[in-house]
């Protein structure tokens, strides 16, 4: 007998009411509308949010469109709030939500025929496979209500065997690349098992693993990370995965050995990347949303007690209609254990992820150079979020829409990211609302992190070949509250540079002439910017947590200039209010113990660093310098490597720790 994602959903509901009393009330309200033909996108993982309900009085219009954005038809259109009538009915057992089902799934089929060009945005693939999962896991909740009878049972059905057609006849190298390939083919594979068996679905069930297998292998790197450098659809294409292991686990489905290994890495890519609040940076085309539901799965799968600690105590709401009532019994068997390093450089995708603990005010930073990442990419390369108290301080603009425009590349732009820019000019210039032209390299990655210290770097051509600027930064992490940031512009002429630091608007912002405090009622930060004739000043922009809405923002630019080589240092200093620390910056003087002269700025720089009791010598060296045998001294510390830091509270002066020779 084929098993899917739970037996029993009263047991599951019987569950959630005891642990999950908090999102009962919301979905019940998502099903009293949905059943009353009131309809907006809010859920958990809806991946284009609205903010206005539509409302149809008689018939329902499927291809109905409020404004400009078609992404209203393909959410509408993909049914996820099926599921939510079909968590009600477990809930509440009324007919009322079974009923709904049952009226809007014939009228649908009826009306939306996929043979019609004016059902096209209906009919795309990706909403075909989506439609699949939502539409399986919904019959799930309804399959012995009196108001699914046996023609409505026939009618979805024959259906669902429609899409699987459909399906099986699309799949191209596009989709062997792109996150639509992996949503459809989980849709035809969800078909396959869930479906009756006869000799077509198990056809649906071997030729979906052979492209998801084939798509895992092409689109995930080696280090976990799937290609389109957006957290989102990361986690869009973890969940079709988790399902593909469930049923296969539960079935007898062998699955090849790539399949769970790989999706287990990308489980641990959420444990890293995850800010310590359990949000997903909105990086890229991302929103901001708790991912420990999808932890939760991969712990419960592979039996993993890491990716317990990072997930949820106890199954959430979510996670527990996925995983069922046996599930939630091993579930609660896992032990929760903390990874033994909190940092982790994830190289082929290029996002470093420093932390100074595991706990949830622990300061928390995310690094990134790497590729673009294709349509949901941003021009995010060398970019810098930081995070510390419970609260962001430096974060990414977001995405606030996919309708090509002003506003879309306004937050896909360099400008959107905290980043430099050279001479003013962009990179990665948009040329629709997916695709960009003048690409450009990532290079330089390094990584290094202990108990005390992190250190991240890269840089990226962007500049190199049309303003003779090979752009460099730094990211030095002085545990747990200090961090330091260098950014290095190798050049040739005379040039212009910015610096773009976007910060959370939950605080204010004070200050001025490279010295700036951001305070909130959970995070104070002073931050100083240092550079030969660096300026600053503030900027109101915006910030976009989640589709279809934005903030207003303030933006940190610093302005520099020079000839040949420069640099500059901007310094955060992180407490909790009241703490009263204060951050002192001091530029050193650099010589040569050997040679016995002063290096240039070009040569080696080192800051005297100091916050509250802590206090800090940091040396960076921009070019090598120890020629014939050489060290450098700065303010009595003497020491050799290209970044060096000596903890002057603890009395050290020679050697130092070298976080990169």
């Amino acid at each position: 007998m084929r098993q899917f994602f739970f037996d029993d959903p009263f047991a599951v509901a019987d569950y959630v009411k005891a642990h999950c009393p908090q999102d009962i009330q919301s979905i019940l309200q998502v099903a009293d509308e949905v059943a009353e033909r009131r309809f907006l996108f809010n859920l958990r993982w809806d991946m284009e949010r609205t903010y206005k309900p539509v409302v149809f009085e008689n018939e329902i219009d499927w291809l109905y469109q409020p404004g400009d954005d078609p992404e209203w038809i393909y959410a509408f259109n993909r049914m996820r709030f099926w599921i939510c009538l079909g968590q009600a009915y477990a809930l509440t057992r009324d007919e009322k939500y079974a009923e709904a089902f049952a009226a809007q799934a014939t009228h649908w089929i009826q009306t939306v025929r996929r043979d019609d060009p004016k059902n096209a945005k209906a009919w795309r693939s990706i909403e075909a496979g989506l439609r699949l999962e939502y539409w399986l896991k919904a019959m799930q909740y309804f399959k012995d209500s009196p108001a699914v009878t046996e023609d409505v049972r026939a009618l979805f059905e024959g259906s669902v065997i429609e899409h699987a057609e459909f399906l099986m006849s699309v799949w191209d190298s596009y989709h062997i690349m792109s996150n639509w390939g992996v949503l459809e083919n989980h849709g035809l594979f969800l078909a396959g098992v869930m479906l009756p068996p006869t000799e077509r679905t198990a056809q649906y069930t071997a030729e979906a693993l052979s492209r998801l297998e084939k798509e895992l292998r092409m689109q995930v790197y080696r280090d976990g990370t799937q290609w389109e450098q957006s957290p989102m659809y990361h986690n869009e294409v973890l969940h079709c995965y988790l399902d593909v292991v469930l049923l296969a686990q539960r079935n007898g489905i062998e699955l090849p050995a790539h399949i769970p290994q790989k999706v287990r890495d990308m489980c641990f890519f959420d444990l890293y990347a995850a800010k310590p609040d359990h949000n997903e940076i909105s990086m890229g085309d991302s929103d901001e949303i708790d991912q420990r539901d999808l932890i939760s799965k991969g712990a419960y799968l592979f039996g993993d007690n890491a990716l317990k600690a990072r997930g949820y105590e106890t199954p959430d709401f979510d996670t527990a209609w996925d995983i069922g009532e046996r599930g939630i019994k091993d579930y609660a068997a896992l032990r929760a254990e903390m990874p033994a390093s909190p940092d982790r450089h994830f190289a082929d995708s290029g996002n470093a992820y420093l932390r100074s603990g595991w706990s949830e005010d622990a300061t928390f930073l995310h690094f990134h150079c790497g590729t673009l990442g294709a349509g949901h990419g941003h021009a995010d390369k060398l970019h810098l979020d930081l995070f510390s108290r419970g609260e962001d301080l430096l974060v990414d603009a977001g995405r606030f829409s996919y309708v090509f425009g002003p506003e879309r590349v306004a937050f896909k732009e360099l400008c959107a990211h905290n980043v430099p820019v050279v001479d003013g000019r962009d990179f990665y210039v948009c040329k629709d609302a997916w695709e960009c032209f003048d690409l450009t390299r990532g290079i330089n990655q390094r990584f290094y992190a202990d108990s005390r210290y992190g250190y991240a770097e890269g840089g990226h051509l962007a500049y190199v070949e049309p303003l003779g600027v090979f752009t460099n930064r730094r990211v030095i992490f002085l545990k747990p509250d200090i961090v330091v940031v260098c950014d290095e512009f190798f050049a040739k002429g005379s040039h212009t540079y910015n610096q773009l630091f976007h910060l959370n608007n939950a605080g204010t912002l004070s200050g001025e002439g490279g010295r700036y405090v951001y305070e909130s009622a959970k995070l104070r930060a002073e931050m100083a910017f240092m550079g030969s004739g660096l300026s600053s000043r503030v900027l109101d922009t915006r910030l976009s947590r989640h589709y279809n809405h934005c903030e207003p923002n303030k933006t940190i630019e610093t302005a520099l200039a020079g000839e040949g080589f420069v640099s500059a240092f901007s310094v955060f200093g992180l407490s909790s209010p009241g703490d009263n620390k204060a951050l002192t910056v001091e530029k050193l003087t650099v010589s040569s113990n050997f040679k016995g002269i002063v290096f240039t700025d070009a040569q080696v720089e080192a800051l005297n660093v100091s916050f509250g009791e802590a206090r800090y010598t940091v040396a960076v060296a921009h070019r090598e310098f120890a020629t014939p045998t050489d060290t450098f001294l700065a303010d009595g510390c003497i020491g050799f490597g290209s970044a060096v830091v000596f903890d002057r509270a603890a009395g050290e002066h020679e050697i130092g720790t070298v976080l990169i020779y």
